[in-house]
């Protein structure tokens, strides 16, 4: 029992100078005076003193007298003194947590940003690219070999300043595997102010001939800003595109906190996220066009810091890796792009543009020495530590682990998965490194 109680001791003692050496204290002896824990009991104390002090004196001031009695007059007398009321002090958010789930105020995030600023998402971590997979070496290594694989096939980088509203996309004299279009929406306008720029509605957007430069098998990434995913998808089919999913951009401030609370007459609640609309055109199954897609690499969210300053209508990078890893066609086109995003392996057009060196017969050539040279490839390794979905099985056949029938084949709009747990429906991504709901 003795060696039980001392070894707890000692334990309590090693967390006390842990705790103290990450408040700097400097010893485990002034642990309690920062933490407030020996006044408040000295307090305590000395307020229980005190109160029996005066209640000593009230006893000496005035005895009992025994079989005493009390007339109406001295009712209504002792009915006339008013209490002094207890003064409420605030301390912290509790008082506004009565009656709600939130039993520990600390992990109140929502109550947090009122208080502070701080975005909840602001304490999400590995968020960033560097370190996101560095608990799974294996994607780590599938990420790092796709990126060597991406920048030595990538061809070098074109742009192309041009007038969109004018532009005819048939003089590019090329189809694409993947189209990237970031307009300048009109939203922007009305949520910060801007008028140095053009700004497009959404009508003028539908009216670019994307349908004539995209390849018959082939992608499409759509920025939608916060309040048009009605309208991209209507751009969707307008330009014979068919929606398979929804990439949302999730907007840190931490760097910037309590100064971007920008109010639009058309919203509700602050918006923290943007959205952009994946489409696919063709048929592209992810168990057999492996030559072309390698779906389950990344996730469709993407949390960063959102851009201050006159940088305000800049996009986050990484939707060129999502797109990347994704799509092994190196016919990629970005439309509305500006010189921060002219990329090794991309086609940029764009009125902001301040320079062009597009020559079409020499884009061209990159990809003309065989039947599929505007593909990327795949190395063995990385086929071994991509993820993969299950050879489809004839309609009514058994299924691959001798159970019942699979109801019908790959290939649809979803897939054999079904289910909690199931793979994301259509191309799909896959979870990211790891949890992103995690505390900081």
């Amino acid at each position: 029992m003795a060696n039980c109680l001392k070894l707890l001791k000692e334990r309590s003692q090693k967390r006390r100078e842990l705790l103290a050496q990450q408040l700097g204290a400097g010893s485990a002896a002034k642990l309690s005076s920062i933490l407030g824990n020996k006044e408040e009991r000295d307090a305590v104390k000395n307020a229980k003193s005190s109160d029996g002090a005066q209640k000593g004196e009230r006893g000496r001031k005035r005895k009992p007298v025994e079989n005493e009695s009390y007339n109406s007059e001295d009712e209504e007398y002792f009915g006339t003194i008013e209490l002094p009321e207890e003064e409420e002090v605030y301390k912290d958010s509790s008082t506004f947590l009565k009656g709600t789930q939130s039993a520990n105020p600390h992990n109140d995030y929502c109550q947090h940003y009122i208080d502070t600023g701080q975005r909840p998402q602001n304490f999400i971590r590995d968020v960033g690219l560097a370190d996101r997979f560095e608990e799974y070496p294996k994607l780590r290594e599938l990420i790092r070999l796709k990126d060597e694989l991406i920048a030595v096939t990538a061809t070098p980088p074109m742009y192309l300043q041009c007038d969109l509203e004018r532009f005819d996309f048939r003089s590019l004299n090329c189809q694409f595997d993947v189209i990237l279009v970031e307009p300048m929406l009109e939203e922007y306008q009305r949520k910060y102010g801007l008028t140095n720029a053009k700004f497009w509605t959404w009508e003028e957007i539908s009216s670019l001939e994307i349908e004539q430069v995209a390849a018959p098998r082939s992608f499409i990434f759509l920025w939608c800003g916060s309040d048009g995913l009605d309208y991209g998808r209507q751009c969707l089919k307008k330009w014979g595109f068919r929606r398979c999913e929804d990439i949302s951009w999730i907007k840190t401030n931490v760097k910037n906190p309590g100064q971007t609370k920008n109010l639009d007459s058309k919203q509700i609640f602050q918006r923290t996220k943007e959205h952009y609309l994946m489409g696919i055109k063709g048929t592209v199954r992810r168990s057999t066009d492996g030559d072309f897609i390698h779906a389950n690499i990344d996730i469709d969210l993407i949390i960063s810091e959102e851009p201050e300053g006159n940088n305000i209508m800049e996009k986050p990078e990484e939707i060129f890796h999502i797109i990347e890893h994704f799509c092994l066609g190196r016919r990629r086109l970005h439309v509305f792009g500006r010189d921060t995003t002219i990329r090794p392996g991309w086609l940029t057009l764009g009125p902001e543009l301040t320079n062009s060196n597009f020559h079409c017969d020499t884009y061209v050539s990159n990809f003309n020495k065989g039947p599929t040279d505007y593909l990327t490839g795949c190395t063995e390794r990385i086929e071994a530590l991509r993820p993969k979905s299950p050879t489809p099985h004839s309609k009514g056949g058994p299924s691959p682990g001798g159970g019942p029938p699979v109801r019908g084949g790959f290939g649809g709009r979803g897939g054999e998965h079904r289910g909690r747990g199931a793979p994301p429906r259509g191309v799909g991504f896959a979870p990211r490194g790891r949890g992103i709901h995690r505390g900081r």
